[in-house]
């Protein structure tokens, strides 16, 4: 399987060293893409010089992040492991997540995250409120619709013509893809939540609330509108 890990970056210079680490283990090509963070960009060691570095000067979101690991792996790659620079994954993980996709079929693959327990109040609700209205808007009924460790088409996915360039990108991405006829499928991951290292997060509960609202209200609008992405119409 001809596969690359992308991982985005904003401000994730405490882990994103390890992180790489772990990932290039993998045996696959890893593409470390920095969405202008306003952290120094850390020195990597010489065990690491096989990485990638792709960089946005500004601040672009993570979706366009993700999209520009994409359009850099496609001369690679055919799939993207997609794993967020926070230190919350285990890289070893894709190993599961790649055995999941059946034999002849070209899925996405969300990373079905076990251990929510020890997660922010906002990581958990929000992960139900994504659930709900991913499958409002016409997209697959999922457990962990917000997960960011997943694997992706890459040729499929960017012909999809995705819109959102922030953290809706994964939500998006999702209902876009069904509507195409792709499938999407689940698959259990672990996830960490280190007591020693402050979890940088970039969520604003109002301000993604709003952005958040406006992409499930585009999404809605389209399909009330457009019968034929009603279930059992053609796609």
């Amino acid at each position: 399987m001809r596969a690359a890990v992308i991982i985005p970056v904003y401000n994730h210079s405490r882990t994103i060293i390890r992180v790489a680490r772990d990932a290039l283990a993998l045996g696959f090509p890893v593409f470390v893409v920095n969405d202008g963070s306003t952290q120094a960009w850390p020195s990597f060691p010489e065990d690491l010089q096989g990485l990638q570095h792709l960089a946005h000067h500004q601040t672009r979101g993570k979706g366009a992040a993700l999209q520009t690991g994409m359009r850099a792996a496609a001369a690679v790659a055919d799939w993207a492991i997609t794993i967020d620079g926070d230190g919350q994954h285990n890289p070893q993980d894709a190993h599961s997540l790649l055995a999941a996709i059946p034999a002849g079929q070209r899925p996405i693959v969300v990373g079905r995250r076990h251990g929510m327990q020890a997660a922010p109040w906002t990581s958990r609700s929000g992960k139900e409120f994504s659930n709900f209205w991913v499958w409002v808007s016409g997209g697959p009924r999922l457990s962990d619709s917000q997960s960011g460790f997943r694997v992706y088409p890459i040729p499929e996915c960017l012909e999809l013509g995705v819109g959102a360039r922030r953290y809706q990108y994964e939500i998006e991405v999702l209902v876009k893809a069904r509507r195409a006829g792709i499938p999407i499928i689940e698959a259990p991951v672990g996830v960490t939540y280190q007591a020693d290292i402050p979890r940088i997060s970039h969520f604003h509960p109002f301000r993604d609330f709003l952005r958040n609202t406006g992409t499930f209200s585009r999404l809605i609008t389209r399909r009330v509108f457009t019968p034929r992405l009603w279930p059992g119409k053609r796609k």
